[in-house]
């Protein structure tokens, strides 16, 4: 049964997607019905539908909005009947799995050379759309910008215990990006994951709660059951263009920017609106539409500066870039997460009892 929270969230073309791509053929109006899923919420995916629609009006244009892990799941039961012809957003990590899975079809846009080789899958699997960069969120009206927390390591001061909120990471490819991170750091530094385990136990002793969706994390950030978390750049613009006090910070010792992917599914009904739709995201006046309206950091090197909005001049300018070992991510760290949730969660102590 669907939670009423997520039915709430869901546009009406994604409902549909819901009770069955068969269900909503029956009320197909003639056009091609193009199946999106993605983790990038309303804004992008109107824009999305509104603009792909007017340049192919031979396309309807259907999304179903979800975690990016919740996508490589479904994508994965789904290989032997695909219902999804696109998969927009996401880690390129987790597009890495469904590569090895063999649940992607190669397909290499026009745009691909505009766009860093690190965001390109082996074999023409998939290609970087935009650069989503981690940060760290505060309640502005709770906390001060003097206040705030500066670095990643800052989360584990006492000051914070019980007002640190985690969107849950098993759904969310952001959140497996940010816990890879520490284990990353921590194999760095010391040769194994061991510090890294410590400093998620010691997250999770701050941590008050777990919301399961952005829609809740935002709900619970709103009504200062938690003050600070660590989110996704686009999710915090877009919560401030609403007139939420949300604020955030570059953390100083480095973030990482997630190479946000797009790829056609192994097996689409309409490869060829798919294959459409890969050359639209990717457009430069898609990708300076998607700055501009849903504050997204374009993955394309060839924009001009003065075309996209000066919040992303200032984050492409004071932007410190981890260096994140993809590789070993995607190999290790569905593996971590397991660990997290058996051994971690909900079992955080404080730093003086350990």
């Amino acid at each position: 049964m669907i939670p009423f929270q997520k039915l709430r969230q869901l546009s009406a073309k994604s409902f549909l997607v819901l009770l069955g791509v068969s269900v909503a053929g029956c009320m197909n109006d003639g056009r091609i019905p193009l199946v999106v899923y993605s983790p990038h919420g309303r804004v992008l995916l109107r824009l999305s539908e509104r603009l792909f629609e007017a340049a192919n009006p031979d396309i309807d244009l259907r999304t179903l909005d979800m975690g990016s892990q919740e996508v490589l799941d479904r994508v994965r039961s789904e290989r032997v009947n695909p219902q999804a012809d696109v998969w927009f957003g996401g880690p390129s990590s987790l597009f890495a799995r469904a590569a090895s899975d063999s649940l992607l079809e190669a397909y290499r846009p026009t745009w691909a050379s505009a766009t860093p080789q690190r965001g390109h899958g082996p074999g023409d699997l998939f290609f970087s759309v935009y650069q989503t960069v981690a940060v760290i969120v505060y309640n502005d009206s709770a906390v001060s910008a003097a206040e705030a927390p500066r670095d990643w390591e800052d989360l584990l001061d006492p000051r914070w215990k019980d007002r640190v909120l985690i969107r849950f990471p098993l759904a969310s490819g952001t959140m497996r990006t940010l816990f890879g991170m520490i284990m990353l750091r921590s194999i760095k530094a010391t040769g194994d994951t061991a510090a890294g385990v410590e400093w998620l136990r010691r997250l999770d002793w701050q941590t008050r709660d777990y919301p399961l969706n952005p829609a809740l994390l935002h709900q619970k950030m709103l009504r200062q059951e938690g003050v600070i978390t660590m989110w996704d750049l686009p999710d915090v613009l877009g919560q401030r263009d609403r007139g939420n006090p949300f604020a955030y910070v570059l953390p100083s010792s480095g973030t990482p920017v997630i190479e946000d992917a797009v790829a056609v599914v192994r097996g689409a009904k309409q490869p060829d609106a798919a294959r459409r739709f890969v050359e639209f995201v990717g457009s430069k006046a898609f990708q300076i539409q998607a700055t501009r309206e849903a504050f997204r950091l374009p993955a394309r090197s060839d924009l001009p500066l003065d075309s996209i909005p000066r919040w992303a001049r200032e984050v492409l300018a004071n932007l410190v870039v981890e260096d994140i070992d993809w590789s070993v991510l995607a190999e290790r760290g569905a593996d971590w997460m397991t660990y997290w949730e058996r051994n971690i969660q909900g079992k955080g102590t404080s730093p003086v009892a350990r």
